[in-house]
């Protein structure tokens, strides 16, 4: 058995699965090393181990899964120009992320749903379920994708500053990026704070880096917004300490971690391995819809989950920030309501 395989020991739903096919080693995030990797074929990792020339210069990889959305974490053009295939796994939690957005809306709002105007910056897996599900519930919907208007070019896209101006909760769900046409690190800066007209409810469940997280301070005491939802924090697993504390639902990087997702995301890192590798593999998602649900209401979604205890649970021990997200108790997502 030539093959080795090195997979990050807190992805869920995976152990096992390989270990008839390679030589398998479940390692922590702080062991996955340029040592460790200097023989191995593959790796399977999240977004806590950086994957540059740093961890791979001189190793035989040649293939690189990561069981998330997002690659900010994997230099691309290094794995590239030496032949290292990465995979990701796009849209495996977005269900559960636009779960976590209307669960946490449902704590927060003061009026009824219909009453609001809502902003969804980026729409690509999740801003497309968050908006489906808004104009479901009844919300007037606005929508900002530079890069998709721009390739689409349709009326159905506002600017940001549109967003700033009409909008009683703005939600970012963009990828990280800091160079191109248009870079979303710290998109959410003083000056899009200023430039806000109704005091929104303002949603981070995409990346740290979107909020200026100074800049998110000044606004809410100020008062330029009115309530902040923070899932995703600049520097984590280290936490600013005044974002933490005035933040009305404040969670630890956990919007996406449905039972759900988190076997959809494990299944798309396993069939892209399984491709790579010419490997037959049992399929880990069987039974698993690949998608959200058609029919949601707010009620369902706020009965399916409680962003108010993972909240609590930060709040009071904001140091044990890894061990929340590593140890976390996976939830179901929403299910369909019959009408």
């Amino acid at each position: 058995m030539d093959l080795r395989i090195i997979i990050e020991k807190n992805i869920p739903f995976i152990k096992g699965v390989l270990d008839n096919h390679a030589r398998v080693e479940y390692l922590s995030p702080e062991e996955i090393t340029a040592e460790t990797m200097r023989t191995t074929d593959a790796l399977i990792c999240r977004t806590r181990t950086r994957c540059d020339a740093s961890l791979l210069e001189g190793s035989r990889c040649s293939f690189i899964a990561t069981a998330t959305i997002g690659t900010d974490h994997i230099d691309l053009d290094y794995c590239h120009r030496h032949g290292i295939r990465v995979a990701n796994a796009p849209g495996c939690n977005a269900p559960a992320v636009a779960q976590y957005v209307f669960a946490s809306l449902a704590h927060v709002i003061d009026r009824p749903l219909n009453e609001y105007t809502i902003g969804i910056v980026g729409v690509g897996h999740v801003g497309g379920i968050v908006e489906r599900w808004a104009e479901q519930l009844g919300m007037r919907v606005l929508v900002c994708d530079p890069p998709r208007a721009e390739i689409e070019r349709n009326d159905n896209f506002v600017s940001l500053n549109d967003i700033a101006l009409n909008c009683d909760i703005i939600t970012f769900h963009t990828p990280l990026t800091v160079n191109g046409k248009y870079p979303t690190h710290h998109i959410c800066s003083d000056g899009f704070l200023n430039s806000l007209s109704h005091k929104p409810i303002i949603i981070n469940c995409a990346r740290g880096g979107i909020f200026d997280t100074q800049a998110v301070i000044n606004a809410l005491e100020t008062g330029k917004i009115a309530n902040v939802i923070v899932d995703c924090w600049e520097g984590e697993p280290q936490l600013n300490p005044g974002l933490l504390e005035k933040a009305i639902i404040a969670t630890p990087h956990i919007a996406g971690y449905s039972r759900e997702g988190k076997i959809r995301a494990t299944a798309m890192a396993l069939n892209a391995l399984s491709k790579h590798f010419d490997l037959t593999i049992p399929n880990v998602a069987q039974g698993i819809a690949p998608g959200a649900v058609q029919n949601v209401t707010l009620q369902a979604i706020a009965k399916s989950y409680n962003p108010l205890i993972d909240t609590h649970a930060l709040k009071a021990s904001p140091h044990d920030f890894e061990a929340l997200r590593n140890n976390y108790n996976y939830r179901n997502e929403v299910a369909e309501v019959n009408n």
